[in-house]
């Protein structure tokens, strides 16, 4: 089975250290220059996991960080094979503009966008103009991903919810002078999502590809109502030669790299298949995981990359 892993990416510019002024600091803007670009660092560790052999990047949704679709805009780019999955809420924009949105996100990339939906607790809700409480998030999420394939994949596409409505849309494949559509005949990016309550696992039971866990999550159980997808899990992951260099380390997953290579096989003997990895700093955890976590894994099987 192939098994996939994917860095979570920074939201947020690296804080630089600041030298005092009688010493020259790299990061201080020069006069008459431009000054240091803030996506870089996440630019750097998007190419670390690209060298590094990982098969994508997540960029996690930030209230108080850079926006996520601006982010996988920018990684698609700058990157050749990487996929990305884009973390957002589903009261971000309408159903439609984000599939527009996304579908040219697509084409610019040869279709290496996936989708993660995730939800906010509600007092970021809130503060980002988002009211809805309870179940009706649930529900408004299937609306959502209801019109978001519809008008992805048909033109004349109506349709009446209680949160969204869709009369007569949907993306052609071909324009009425003939011309092919840019927004026609693309597949639909990949659909991420998470959780464990029932009407989560109702919701990817009805449009996830991908279902994502928490390492503590009853896994087993929650599988047997999700037939047909794969399955993820979220770790964070802190490895070092030996277990005595990495005592002190935070993590789902912390010891030397050949533990937690034994603790990712044994999340694929329970038939997990896609890894979202974090780990900090970016940068330097990115190259690690390249070097020394990897090369143990891809050796146990030509399929896992």
């Amino acid at each position: 089975m192939a098994v996939e892993f994917h860095i979570t990416l920074p939201t947020r510019a690296r804080r630089r250290r600041t030298f005092p002024e009688h010493l020259t600091d790299p990061a201080r803007p020069v006069p008459g220059h431009a000054p240091a670009d803030p996506y870089d660092h996440i630019a750097q560790v998007a190419r670390a996991a690209e060298l590094a052999g990982l098969s994508g990047a997540v960029v996690p949704f930030d209230p108080d960080g850079e926006e996520s679709f601006i982010v996988a805009g920018g990684v698609l780019r700058r990157s050749r094979y990487l996929r990305v999955v884009a973390e957002f809420h589903p009261a971000i924009a309408t159903p439609v503009y984000a599939a527009k949105l996304s579908v040219s996100l697509a084409r610019f990339s040869g279709d290496r966008l996936d989708w993660k939906l995730g939800d906010l607790d509600p007092l970021t809700a809130r503060a980002h103009g988002d009211f809805l409480d309870g179940p009706e998030r649930h529900r408004r999420a299937a609306e959502f991903l209801t019109i978001a394939k519809g008008v992805w994949s048909q033109s004349g596409f109506t349709y009446e919810g209680r949160y969204f409505q869709v009369l007569e849309g949907g993306f052609a494949s071909v324009l009425d002078d003939g011309v092919p559509s840019p927004l026609g005949g693309r597949p639909f990016p990949r659909v991420h999502l998470a959780g464990t309550s029932p009407e989560e696992l109702d919701l990817s039971a009805e449009h996830a590809d991908v279902h994502l866990f928490d390492p503590w999550d009853d896994i087993e159980s929650a599988v047997e109502r999700l037939p047909g997808l794969k399955y993820g899990v979220r770790l964070r992951v802190a490895a070092r030669e030996d277990a005595a260099e990495a005592r002190g380390l935070e993590g789902d997953l912390v010891g030397s790299y050949d533990n937690v290579a034994a603790g990712i096989r044994e999340f694929v003997s329970r038939g997990i298949t896609i890894f979202h990895l974090d780990a900090s700093p970016h940068l330097e955890e990115t190259y690690r995981i390249g070097e020394h976590l990897l090369p143990l894994l891809t050796k146990e099987s030509a399929d896992v990359h």
